[in-house]
């Protein structure tokens, strides 16, 4: 019917919002619905009757589907990670020592495209996230959609984190493994370490590739995840109500 469409279009376009939409506005994603709600009513373009649960959920739903497609095409490309500075993933702390021994006699390249192959394969790994995501969403209850909507600015975040770090971890892992290998990491690993352990003197440094790897990709996807959902919550709700006039009429 009409209302729900204009429902989920507004949780679709307020996904789809630039990323320029002030702060200062944000509000609740529930506020926002009813003010989409109350501005077609009294502009004569929907049906008049009130906002069912199953709108809301479904608008949710709708624009986290969104969310996690912006967020995976961020991440899951070449140098969505590697050149972005708030989710690179640097080497292990416990490298740190390797690659500062490494530079000390002329070698740290070694290290440096270790750390390079790391982000590739989180890079290769993230579109698996979606398949996730887009399940634990279908699997959403009102009393979880209803939460978020109420909940903090980054409900949908902690919900999603809190959920689905297990299962993306178990979906994400033999990607992982598989790019670790395909890109050279666990060769580059054992290179470097075999010219580190010729270094006198050196304290003992090892590390499990896939492990960092997977939690440091997790980390990358969910911090997008909740710039994402914050683009949401602080889009205009009159702009909101202007975009869906102009595309449904008023």
């Amino acid at each position: 019917m009409p209302m729900r469409r204009a429902i989920i279009a507004a949780a679709l376009l307020l996904a789809l919002v630039p990323p320029s939409a002030s702060d200062a506005a944000a509000q609740s994603w529930l506020d926002k619905a009813r003010e989409t709600v109350e501005g077609l009513s009294g502009g004569g373009g929907g049906d008049a009757g009130t906002l069912s649960d199953s709108d809301i959920a479904g608008g949710l739903k709708e624009a986290l589907r969104f969310a996690t497609e912006r967020t995976v095409n961020t991440v899951g490309v070449e140098d969505g990670f590697n050149a972005d500075p708030q989710i690179h993933i640097p080497l292990p702390k416990s490298l740190k020592t390797v690659q500062s021994a490494l530079r000390q006699v002329g070698m740290s390249s070694m290290a440096d495209d270790l750390e390079l192959r790391l982000n590739r394969a989180a890079e290769a790994a993230a579109p698996e996230a979606k398949a996730v995501f887009f399940d634990a969403i279908k699997q959403m209850t009102w009393d979880d959609a209803r939460q978020i909507l109420d909940g903090p600015k980054d409900a949908a975040t902690q919900y999603f984190r809190r959920t689905m770090s297990e299962p993306l971890k178990g979906r994400m892992r033999p990607i992982v493994d598989s790019q670790l290998a395909q890109v050279g990491a666990v060769q580059t690993y054992d290179d470097m370490m075999g010219q580190y352990d010729q270094i006198p003197f050196v304290p003992d440094a090892k590390a499990n590739l896939t492990d960092y790897t997977l939690d440091k990709a997790l980390d990358g996807i969910f911090h997008y995840l909740g710039k994402e959902e914050a683009r949401i919550r602080g889009n205009p709700a009159a702009r909101t109500t202007d975009l869906l006039k102009k595309v449904f009429g008023s």
